[in-house]
């Protein structure tokens, strides 16, 4: 099995927050589309004629564009590639771009999985983000897709900034516990160096994060989707039972996949392309039939790493006999050796050959992972 990946690289505005390749500009939009196409084609071989199962819209704001677009996107993947009869094909969206013409065009696409980025249900959290909807939008969106048929829905939430009281923290998830979408995503705000939120927190103007505040609402958050029946099934991504999101699944299980569009990634197993991160590169370039990006081989110990980094975020955990078969028998030892110490802080159990994060593990996540890397 595959995924294809696009990267819609338009939005209305700049979140504060975001660091994702995206333009403000439409000016380019027709042309995009026809190089996306034009990309397809000449990567129709990448995925080995595997069997594509997940489609994702992501980006930048893929509901800024219409209907029709998203389906020649999709016709074209059709005509190019083996697409499973059952495939997931999720598109991220905006609340203020669900209005009922957009919805009612969603339906008649092989869309049939909706992420909605409602982050906060609070107006001035909102605006301190920068984020193009506001609090009736939040409020309204997911019941618009529920009642117009639409029940494969996934909705994300931040926490962990300034603004963001724990009595706001938990207002916020009840509300979204209150729609009972079969899938949440929530993520810690973090500051990437590139953002307008680190140029106010450089310049004084702007707390820094706390990452104490982030680590109570994620416990907090934790408990209250555990004991409404999700299933933390990655660190940040909580869902019903057999409700998971595949496209991700997919990354994290290291299972191949196409990105298409500009800045998008691409993975065959042994080595990993991207695409270039400005937008009239990325059309000449393709305008040429020539494909605008670099490519590195992974070595065995990028792999590895990569397989340490990934399994721990997920229930499924990091196989240890997986790491024998793959990386042999001498990593597999040296990596038994290094969960000791995370073994007796209780971050780790270990239950048949499976490592897996413990709640106190997965506070430290990222920490951990990098002290079981391998260095050479």
């Amino acid at each position: 099995m595959a995924g294809i990946y696009f990267h819609i690289p338009f939005c209305k505005q700049a979140c504060h927050y975001c660091d994702f390749h995206f333009s403000t500009s439409l000016k380019y939009r027709d042309e995009m589309i026809d190089a996306m196409q034009r990309e397809l084609n000449l990567r129709k071989a990448y995925l080995g004629n595997e069997p594509v199962e997940t489609i994702y819209f992501g980006g930048g704001t893929p509901s800024l564009l219409a209907p029709d677009e998203i389906r020649r996107l999709l016709g074209t993947v059709t005509d190019l590639f083996p697409v499973s009869s059952g495939a997931e094909i999720t598109l991220e969206a905006n609340p203020d771009d669900l209005h009922a013409g957009f919805i009612a065009g969603l339906r008649d696409t092989p869309v049939n999985r909706l992420s909605v980025g409602i982050q906060s249900f609070f107006e001035e959290d909102l605006r301190w983000m920068n984020r193009a909807h506001g609090a009736a939008d939040a409020e309204t969106a997911i019941k618009r897709l529920q009642d117009a048929g639409f029940d494969n829905i996934t909705a994300d939430l931040i926490y962990g900034y300034p603004l963001l009281t724990n009595e706001k923290w938990q207002r916020n998830v009840a509300k979204m516990l209150a729609f009972n979408v079969p899938h949440i995503s929530a993520y810690s705000m973090t500051v990437e160096p590139q953002t307008a939120l680190a140029a106010l927190i450089r310049k004084g103007k702007q707390r820094p994060m706390d990452e104490q505040q982030s680590a109570v609402q994620f416990e907090y958050l934790m408990d209250a989707l555990d004991q409404a029946g999700y299933i933390q099934y990655e660190i940040s991504n909580f869902a019903r039972e057999g409700r998971y999101a595949r496209h991700n699944s997919n990354y994290w299980r290291g299972v191949s996949y196409l990105g298409v569009g500009p800045s998008a990634h691409s993975f065959d197993g042994g080595t990993r392309q991207w695409n270039v991160s400005n937008n009239v590169k990325y059309l000449r370039a393709l305008q040429d039939n020539k494909l605008p990006g670099e490519r590195e081989f992974l070595t065995s110990r990028d792999r590895l790493n990569e397989y340490i980094m990934t399994s721990l975020r997920t229930v499924w955990g990091l196989d240890l006999r997986i790491v024998e078969t793959e990386f042999g028998r001498e990593r597999r030892l040296v990596l038994a050796a290094a969960l000791q110490a995370f073994l007796q802080s209780g971050d780790i159990l270990v239950r048949e050959e499976v490592a897996t994060l413990t709640r106190s593990g997965k506070l430290l996540a990222d920490h951990i992972a990098s002290e079981l890397f391998f260095t050479d």
